[in-house]
């Protein structure tokens, strides 16, 4: 292949801009095929004199535009594409088709850490389903969901967040979505037609529950939770909340104000959803117990996830009703198709069955304890007055406010041009503010601090 030429005099852009730019220039020209494999990182790294870390930003980049495609345990390959083909009148005979394997295996824009997660465990769990179980994938899910995983997920509960559940009284679901749906349709059959929600909040829920034909009114949130005095009174309703890690403020509601709010649910005849979003993973202290535990009059629904503690690819949600609600969704769930794949659902059983599940989340604890450290310090080091870390406590992501006359969306697009994963926090709440989510999760340790100091040289500019 044509050598890779870098002219590291003209100092008008970072060097893996330049060396991006070269890449491309060959590319288009002919210069370099399709197909043709290019230098690995540490090999150009060393021709060119720059830093691995340069090199890995350069076809990143190319890899975000399509010039190349990466290989697992391969390597980069130039795409094959047609710079012509705009200035073609012919149809199919004269277009340029890459193989089916560019389609379907695209590499992600981000830097991703697969140390996170034990997919080696994962998948002796799946060949445990199915060698030895396989018979049971010919018929269809439970729509209340698989009964081995409902009472794997009725142990784990109960020892580490004080949720009292029996099995019959747990809903699975794929997602956040078909969850809420299921309980839209209980909250109405028992009466219910109004959700309060935190304020600010997840936006996504809001759109749910309005979706559904709820009423909604937004309750203010301050540093130990939702107002309490602001919920409706002398009518049935619902309000939803996330008590052990608030989003997007991370604020802990304390024990006392759990009891002022449960208190209120049965003066009121009404229903708390207790959202214990990434409660597991708090990284300063234990874990904070959930308020299930604390409801001795059937008041409380609790909600959890898989997402964050597993990979996101799993779509395994689930919640635990109080009696009524679940002989609810009993006398109705045959109207319905259970949309979490089987096979994962009996996966993840025999996955927290043996243990994998809860030292996987030891591992994350530790780990990005350590990633969240090194962020903030990074942030301080390289950007003291211009970025300022907002929540700092527990999660898979870092709230950050940027001091920048840049909109959101471009220090977003800035941060995905290093490979690091940024979104408006607007995007996802109902508050009005210019700050970001940073999803520092991803990113693996040794590469944090490289990262953000390019970040912040690539905002400054």
């Amino acid at each position: 292949m044509k050598p890779i030429l870098l002219n590291q005099d003209d100092n008008r852009d970072f060097l893996y801009i330049q060396l991006y730019e070269a890449i491309k220039s060959d590319i288009l020209s002919g210069a370099m095929s399709a197909g043709e494999k290019l230098p690995s990182l540490r090999s150009l790294s060393r021709e060119l004199g720059i830093s691995i870390t340069t090199t890995e930003l350069a076809y990143n980049q190319l890899l975000v535009e399509g010039y190349v495609i990466s290989k697992p345990q391969s390597g980069y390959y130039v795409a094959s594409i047609n710079p012509e083909a705009g200035l073609s009148a012919g149809g199919q005979d004269n277009a340029s088709f890459a193989n089916l394997e560019d389609y379907t295996f695209e590499e992600s824009p981000y830097i991703t850490d697969l140390s996170c997660f034990d997919f080696n465990k994962w998948k002796k769990c799946a060949a445990r389903v199915f060698n030895d179980y396989s018979r049971l994938l010919l018929f269809e899910s439970d729509p209340q969901g698989e009964p081995a995983l409902r009472y794997e997920i009725s142990k784990y509960i109960y020892r580490f967040r004080g949720v009292t559940a029996s099995p019959d009284c747990i809903v699975i679901g794929a997602g956040t979505q078909q969850i809420t749906s299921h309980l839209s349709r209980i909250l109405r059959k028992m009466g219910i037609n109004h959700v309060s929600l935190e304020a600010p909040g997840y936006l996504p829920v809001q759109s749910m529950f309005r979706d559904a034909g709820f009423n909604i009114s937004h309750i203010p949130v301050s540093k130990d939770g939702i107002n309490i005095s602001k919920l409706p009174a002398n009518i049935s309703s619902a309000v939803y909340v996330s008590p052990s890690n608030q989003f997007p403020t991370g604020a802990v509601m304390p024990v006392g104000r759990r009891y002022e709010l449960l208190d209120w649910a049965v003066d009121n005849g009404s229903i708390i959803i207790e959202d214990d979003y990434d409660s597991e993973l708090r990284y300063f202290g234990k874990p904070v117990p959930a308020m299930q535990g604390l409801d001795k009059h059937n008041r409380v629904v609790y909600l959890g996830s898989f997402s964050s503690t597993l990979f996101p690819a799993v779509k395994i949600s689930y919640m635990v009703l109080p009696d009524e609600m679940a002989d609810i969704f009993r006398s109705i769930k045959d109207q319905y198709t259970q949309t979490c794949s089987k096979a994962e659902q009996l996966t993840l059983a025999f996955f927290m069955e043996d243990g994998y599940y809860y030292t996987g989340i030891k591992k994350l604890r530790s780990l990005y304890a350590q990633k969240l450290q090194t962020v903030i310090q990074a942030f301080g080091r390289y950007a003291p007055d211009t970025v300022e870390p907002l929540d700092t406590q527990s999660g898979i992501n870092l709230t950050v406010k940027v001091h920048s006359k840049k909109k959101a969306s471009q220090l977003c697009s800035e941060a995905k041009s290093v490979g690091l994963q940024m979104v408006p926090l607007s995007e996802v709440t109902d508050q009005s503010t210019s700050a970001l989510i940073f999803y520092y999760n991803q990113v693996p340790l040794n590469q944090i601090d490289h990262l953000i100091f390019n970040l912040v040289s690539i905002w400054s500019n």
